[in-house]
């Protein structure tokens, strides 16, 4: 399309997308540059005068089998997270888009995006007093049940997975929502017209039309949550231990930014290994 523009046209498109790309670089492609150069010092220029490099930030990922182990146990947390958000998500917005009409949507809509308004940390803390041992969870369930209840869900991968399905959920609806939006009611109508139940609408019409939305929220949930670190911490206990709680450590508490940076950008790798495997489904999914 661009070889196909006048040369005024041209100049005016190059105009109008430098600002974009001046910000993407300022703000992406440089962080990434400077993170990518720690990876291979010995150590900080600031701290050490001889600083010089090496590979061996990297060589110790597979040396030590603990980041191989904790970075499987961080994929399937992504995993595990982005299936619930893809299993409560969908639905809700399968009702929101097509059942739900006028004022009423508009109120859930809202109440989808809620949580965007308020902090991280408060989200994570308020999980924190309903899960834990005699909170708010424990005794609702106590008022409603005649016998003592203990779930001790608190400092479990389970309160890890709650809090992490509980921030990321929104993501999954808005992209189902807005992919399921823009699929034409003619369509539906056309299909309940010639004897299509419900569930194959669903099936042949609906879930094949809005799959783009649905994946592009899954990448959404999976790609942050592999690498998180707050809701492990504060949620796990001695269970939280990830590989993003390893990578805050080395850049917070060991303050080993090299070694910090490496493990990130061996992630980052892993990450987008997947995608890429992933890639031909979504390309697929668009067509």
């Amino acid at each position: 399309m661009a070889d196909t523009l006048a040369p005024e046209d041209r100049r005016r498109l190059f105009t109008l997308l430098t600002p974009a790309y001046l910000w993407l670089t300022l703000a992406v492609f440089l962080p990434l540059s400077a993170m990518l150069f720690f990876s291979f010092l010995t150590d900080l220029p600031q701290d050490a005068p001889d600083w010089g490099f090496t590979l061996g930030n990297y060589l110790k990922f597979g040396e030590s089998g603990v980041y191989a182990s904790l970075l499987w146990k961080s994929l399937k947390l992504g995993f595990t997270v982005t299936f619930f958000c893809i299993l409560i998500g969908y639905p809700c917005a399968l009702v929101l888009a097509r059942t739900i009409k006028g004022r009423a949507r508009e109120t859930l809509f809202l109440l989808v995006i809620l949580p965007f308004w308020s902090n991280s940390l408060v989200r994570i803390f308020s999980w924190a007093i309903v899960l834990r041992g005699n909170g708010v969870l424990e005794r609702t369930i106590e008022a409603i049940l005649p016998w003592d209840i203990r779930l001790d869900l608190m400092f479990t991968p389970s309160a890890v997975v709650i809090g992490l399905v509980h921030s990321y959920l929104p993501y999954v609806i808005l992209t189902s929502y807005l992919a399921l939006q823009a699929i034409d009611d003619d369509i539906v109508d056309a299909a309940r017209s010639m004897g299509a139940s419900s569930l194959t609408i669903l099936r042949r019409l609906l879930l094949p039309l809005s799959l783009p939305g649905l994946l592009a929220g899954a990448v959404l949930v999976f790609v942050p949550v592999v690498g998180s670190f707050m809701e492990p911490r504060i949620l796990g206990g001695r269970y939280g231990t990830y590989y993003g709680t390893v990578i805050e450590d080395q850049f917070v508490a060991v303050y080993n930014w090299p070694l910090g940076a490496a493990l990130s950008f061996v992630l980052l790798a892993v990450v987008l290994v997947i995608l890429g495997l992933a890639s031909p489904i979504m390309r697929k999914a668009k067509t």
